[in-house]
């Protein structure tokens, strides 16, 4: 099965449980291509849950979920060592992440040390304990959800954990038609099935991080990017690992559609999901109810494309 076809086959696997959110699957499985944590920052009650434990299966990943409150302790999420009487010898007790697919559950509801423990084993997919560090499990990927800032009992991220997240995306509610159709599909209950496996996924992660870029396309990367850091309206920009997460996720995409090269068209359909939790308005835009979508989109019309080629 061609990476196109698999990848196609995996998003017909979900879509029995999530119903009308195909531009939202697509981009989700365009970051667990490039290797990306995703940020689902959206109202309860909209199906986040229910996306991540669909895609754990259609991808026949282990997954385990935490619901995140205050009282979440970091070695909850990271594992401890405990004293073993028979072994005469501490023992280390993995913790939560110790899987391919970790669903943080409303992640801002709890405290900024518990928070921060993740920092680690989302850049360097490693556990440190008591002086001894652990690897986890490949792929691994971190699929955190969290309710809008200012909701009761939230607890806003810091920006160096949002940066962490390659994209951040909202399902928003569905239509009249959808959510008839979600009532249906809780009635017959249909079940998702593995389209691959652990060793599957590394296999496509690794073709899809081989599509071709072309030089004007990183320049065009590059040139959104630094756009954020000028802006009127923006107080903070993209990083350069805003520059490297656009591109994997461009690799993905243009993967997904079946092109084993990158068109300036992929950029931009990843620019939002890729910008938009990394960018932080100023008063000016505050004052004038200048949304950071909007500037975004502004930026994607302002900055030319590169003209298309014919050639790679």
């Amino acid at each position: 099965m061609s990476g196109n076809s698999q990848a196609a086959a995996i998003i017909q696997e979900v879509k029995k449980q999530v119903v009308g959110k195909d531009n939202v699957l697509k981009l989700m499985l365009s970051a667990i291509l490039s290797q990306g944590h995703v940020l689902l920052d959206d109202i309860p009650g909209v199906g986040k849950t229910t996306m991540a434990l669909a895609f754990s299966k259609a991808l026949g990943l282990s997954f385990k979920r935490l619901q995140f409150t205050p009282d979440v302790l970091p070695s909850d999420i990271l594992g401890f060592s405990v004293y073993n009487r028979e072994k005469n010898a501490m023992v280390f007790q993995k913790g939560a992440v110790f899987t391919n697919l970790f669903l943080a559950d409303e992640i801002n509801r709890t405290s900024p040390k518990t928070q921060a423990a993740l920092l680690e084993v989302m850049e360097e997919q490693q556990v440190s304990v008591d002086g001894r560090t652990f690897p986890l499990e490949k792929p691994f990927i971190v699929l955190a959800t969290e309710n809008p800032t200012g909701s009761s009992g939230t607890m806003k991220l810091p920006d160096s954990e949002m940066d962490r997240f390659m994209i951040c995306l909202s399902m928003g509610y569905p239509s009249v038609k959808e959510e008839v159709e979600i009532l249906k599909r809780k009635e017959t209950g249909l079940t998702v099935n593995a389209v691959t496996d652990a060793a599957g996924l590394l296999a496509m992660q690794k073709e899809a991080a081989n599509v071709y870029v072309h030089d004007a396309v990183y320049d065009y990367i590059v040139r959104l990017v630094n756009a954020t850091r000028n802006h009127t309206y923006l107080e903070l920009g993209g990083s350069p690992r805003a520059s490297l997460s656009l591109t994997a996720m461009s690799r993905s995409l243009a993967y997904i559609s079946g092109r084993d090269y990158v068109l300036p068209e992929d950029v931009q359909a990843v620019f939002l999901p890729v910008l938009i939790h990394r960018v932080l308005e100023n008063r000016q835009a505050r004052i004038d109810a200048v949304s950071k979508t909007t500037v975004l989109e502004e930026i994607l019309q302002q900055v030319p494309k590169p003209a298309q080629r014919k050639d790679r």
